[in-house]
């Protein structure tokens, strides 16, 4: 269990998101306040409906890009990005901005405060990689002006923007390069293999598979991920990364249709279309650093993350079917979480 000294003020950028809103919980359970700052544009206020009334937890709804602001923290947490191939794609430009520009703003609000600084980077900055698994040596075998670019250089970029400010500023921070993460509150319908899967299992729809489905991928459960995280983020100045964050249990994604559909009892059998430009063949983290440096390594197995991961989307689904049979609810979770008006409206868009 990660501990600190004291409790500190953090902001956390895309706290609303998937991976975000974990951190947000475990921060606050930690005894810590917490700033959560998103535009919610892959993010969902569901995902921190619960949060919304807790004394040491604030929203502040705005774009990364703009100017933060005279905030005063402790700790930045900048995971604001849409990490979704399917959505990053819809807006290339937008996405380059979001993780160059943002990263800037992050930084600079840092070099104000004094505070410590934690990028959130990507396995993707290796591009389809030459070295299995990858360590945080090798450079990577990227396309820089591929379909996926915007995102892996965009990232790469953020990397280089905070090893900058360090050398030139003395700014702490910290860099993990995350790999695959899933859990619940995945984004359902983003194109992102397990949330695929996951949604045409219950579909009983055809599960698709880009190529020959033997890429392989490596899956770390969210709740080991807010663990590395946290754990780097308290680690001494000097381990400043990049370091790899992920689960080295390897699984081709052929196998991973045919296991979710298991789990899951579906009848739904995949369906193989054409691979996708720049797609990696394969990806697996080395994480030796991580674990000699943090003590860091993954403890949710895949059957067990999987298993935990659909019974949150059983328990999800029969909610959304409850509040559609009763439309008081939505105004009955405004009632009692506080919400301005500005919050109400992005929850009605989140729910549309």
């Amino acid at each position: 269990m990660t501990t600190t000294t004291s409790p500190k003020r953090i902001l956390v950028t895309g706290g609303a998101g998937f991976l975000g809103s974990h951190l947000c919980e475990r921060l606050l359970a930690e005894g810590h306040q917490v700033v959560c700052l998103d535009n919610f544009s892959s993010g969902s206020l569901g995902n921190i409906a619960a949060l919304l009334g807790h004394p040491a937890f604030s929203l502040l709804q705005q774009d990364v890009v703009d100017p933060i602001g005279l905030l005063q923290v402790d700790q930045v947490y900048n995971l604001a990005s849409i990490a979704s191939p399917q959505l990053y794609q819809r807006n290339p430009v937008q996405t380059l901005k979001t993780n160059v520009l943002g990263a800037m703003q992050v930084l600079d609000l840092a070099l104000r405060c004094g505070a410590r600084v934690l990028q959130a980077s990507t396995s993707e900055v290796y591009g389809d990689p030459l070295v299995h698994p990858q360590p945080e040596s090798y450079l990577g075998n990227v396309n820089p002006i591929g379909p996926r670019a915007c995102y892996d250089e965009g990232k790469r970029c953020a990397e280089t923007l905070f090893a900058d400010y360090q050398r030139q500023h003395g700014l702490s921070i910290k860099i993990v390069r995350i790999f695959n993460t899933y859990g619940p509150r995945m984004l359902p319908g983003d194109g992102r293999v397990i949330s695929s899967f996951f949604a045409h299992a219950q579909q009983g729809s055809g599960m698709p598979i880009h190529g020959d489905g033997q890429q392989t991928r490596s899956f770390c459960y969210v709740s080991d991920m807010v663990e590395g995280l946290m754990r780097m983020m308290i680690s001494d100045a000097a381990i400043t990364g990049p370091l790899n964050l992920g689960n080295p249990e390897e699984i081709d994604v052929l196998s991973l249709a045919r296991k979710i559909a298991a789990l899951t009892g579906s009848a739904a059998a995949p369906v193989f279309r054409p691979g996708q430009p720049d797609d990696p063949r394969q990806r697996k983290p080395d994480i030796s650093q991580a674990w000699q440096l943090l003590g860091w390594a993954p403890q949710v197995t895949l059957d067990n993350g999987l298993s935990h991961t659909h019974a949150q989307l059983q328990r999800t689904a029969a909610l959304a079917t409850a509040n559609r049979q009763d439309p008081g609810a939505d105004a009955l979770l405004r009632g009692h979480s506080g919400l301005p008006a500005f919050a109400a409206s992005a929850a009605g868009a989140a729910r549309a």
